[in-house]
């Protein structure tokens, strides 16, 4: 009788990946201990008169802004990487400059050109001699208002991912589709689209999570949505209770959206069959068509970059902030400082866990993954109180055992500080890195792994040697994104930032809650432009 095959050992690295995914994912069992509270008047109050319209405005405005960042970014993408026209090549990096933009402040430039007493509307009084009432023009803070602003700031995440992926998919098939009869159009839908199907995924679910977190955009159109609710029961009805089950709640609704798509998938895979292909080529457009191509691409960049850039250039020109230049100086190194650590250790952390699930998989373990990733849904404040919570009582609780035997006091040793809040926009923007990693990893063939183990590699010398360089760009597309989202965080850092540590974003904030919107622009100018950096190496990676 044979003796059985010995059970094949996971390697430490891979076991230490459940204490960081239980240690990222502390300040959610936070949220969701604090929702077990048996519910209040707060509750039953918010339950009877405003979640029904709660529940409505947030399914409304994540479909609307779904759809329209989900086709922009995917239509964009299919454009400019196959068909040739005038401007394409711009456009390939332009494109993704409304990652730059925080959706706040483009929010804030459209209603003040559309407003009442705004330039548009003004001008158009004194051209057509007509008065406010006697014309219908459309209303800016209104759901359908801010989900095209949130949309057309947030279809970069789509863009970006759908681009890497159409540019890995083979030639060969697009060709055969076109040797078949089928037009470009037929084969971006029935070829390209599918095969890019999980990359496509991602960045819609990473729309979706962005719009379900979002609080500032929303509050200045007057939008009722989850999160305004978490905010008016945690901080105006001082409930933590009614707050933690809201936010349990919004947690719920993502976890089952992207478990449905994950279940959708199947069986299925989408890596290529095969290596030797040559790059994409541009199909040249006739002119009617190059037109509509030139269109398609240029409206998305115009609506989500160019306009509300173009508006705060022009503030930032008439008054600006009244700050001398040289007092930017630390609210920039500290938004650079904060944000350059959190990218690269969500990038570092994000690689782990992937490859942790890719070399070993389980059923835990992306369940796993899935959570961690979560963190992207919840609004900054609630990740920040959430991170505020365990690490006051872990400094109270060294604190008084210090007091006991060696009669010194430590006071606060974490809460409060750089530490606390880089760990808190790691819960918020880790699940951006994990999606744009795993969307790399989809696309490569599991016989990479197989031949490099058959000429004598391990597992960590295949990925090392390997699928790492392979997927250097999904590794700095996570980068470029967390990064970038760093910048932009505005809720966290206000709550868990050090005494007098401010960011530009800070800034933006404290000017535009007095209405100083005027003085608030130069702030978000350099918000944008540090934006632009960082994007601009993503698009000459792209590039090459």
């Amino acid at each position: 009788m044979s003796a059985a095959a010995p059970r094949r050992q996971r390697p430490l690295w891979v076991k230490l990946t459940w204490p960081a995914m239980l240690l990222i994912a502390l300040p959610l069992a936070a949220v969701l201990a604090a929702a077990m509270v048996p519910a209040g008047q707060v509750w039953w109050h918010i339950w009877q008169t405003s979640l029904p319209e709660l529940l409505g405005n947030t399914a409304a405005l994540a479909l609307l802004v779904a759809a329209m960042a989900g086709s922009a970014g995917a239509i964009t993408a299919w454009l400019v990487t196959a068909c040739r026209f005038p401007g394409r090549d711009t456009l390939q990096w332009a494109l993704l400059l409304p990652l730059a933009m925080p959706a706040y402040v483009s929010g804030y430039a459209w209603v003040w050109l559309m407003d009442v007493s705004g330039p548009v509307q003004s001008t158009l009084r004194e051209a057509s001699g007509l008065r406010y009432g006697q014309y219908w023009f459309p209303e800016m803070r209104s759901l359908p208002g801010a989900a095209l602003v949130l949309a057309m700031v947030l279809y970069p995440y789509v863009y970006l991912l759908c681009r890497a992926a159409f540019l890995a998919q083979s030639t060969c098939l697009l060709e055969v589709s076109r040797t078949l009869g089928e037009s470009l159009s037929r084969t971006f839908w029935h070829v390209a689209l599918p095969l890019a199907r999980p990359a496509l995924a991602a960045g819609v679910a990473l729309v979706l999570m962005e719009v379900l977190a979002d609080f500032g955009t929303v509050q200045h159109f007057g939008l009722r949505t989850f999160t305004t609710g978490i905010y008016e029961a945690w901080f105006a009805m001082a409930d933590r209770g009614a707050a933690s089950q809201l936010a349990a709640a919004l947690l719920l609704c993502v976890a089952l959206l992207l478990a449905l798509e994950q279940a959708s998938r199947g069986g299925r895979r989408f890596h290529p069959t095969t290596t030797r292909q040559a790059p994409v080529r541009p199909v040249p457009l006739r002119p009617a068509k190059a037109a509509l191509a030139l269109l398609a691409c240029g409206l998305p960049l115009a609506l989500g970059f160019l306009i509300p850039a173009g508006t705060m250039l022009s503030l930032a020109l008439r008054a600006g902030d009244p700050l001398a230049p040289g007092r930017f100086l630390p609210f920039l190194t500290n938004s650079l400082t904060l944000a350059a650590i959190t990218a690269a250790l969500a990038v570092a952390l994000a690689a782990w866990l992937a490859w942790a699930v890719r070399l070993h998989p389980s059923a835990p373990g992306r369940f796993a993954n899935r959570a961690v990733g979560l963190g992207y849904a919840i609004p900054g404040s609630v990740i920040a109180v959430g991170t505020l919570v365990p690490f006051g009582l872990l400094d109270n609780a060294l604190d008084a055992w210090l007091r006991a035997h060696l009669g010194v006091s430590t006071g606060l040793l974490l809460s409060g500080t750089i530490a606390a809040l880089v760990f808190a926009y790691l819960v918020r923007f880790l699940g951006v890195a994990l999606a744009s990693v795993e969307s790399g990893l989809a696309r490569l063939k599991p016989s990479f792994q197989a031949a490099a183990r058959s000429l004598g590699a391990g597992p960590g010398g295949a990925v090392r040697r390997v699928e790492l360089p392979l997927s250097r760009g999904a590794l700095l597309t996570a980068a470029i994104l967390v990064f970038v989202d760093t910048m932009k965080e505005l809720p966290a850092t206000l709550i868990v930032r050090p005494f007098d540590f401010d960011t530009l974003a800070v800034r933006v904030y404290n000017l535009a809650a007095d209405e100083r919107l005027s003085e608030a622009s130069t702030s978000a100018l350099l918000i944008v432009v540090v934006g632009l950096l960082p994007v601009g190496v993503l698009a000459q990676a792209m590039r090459r």
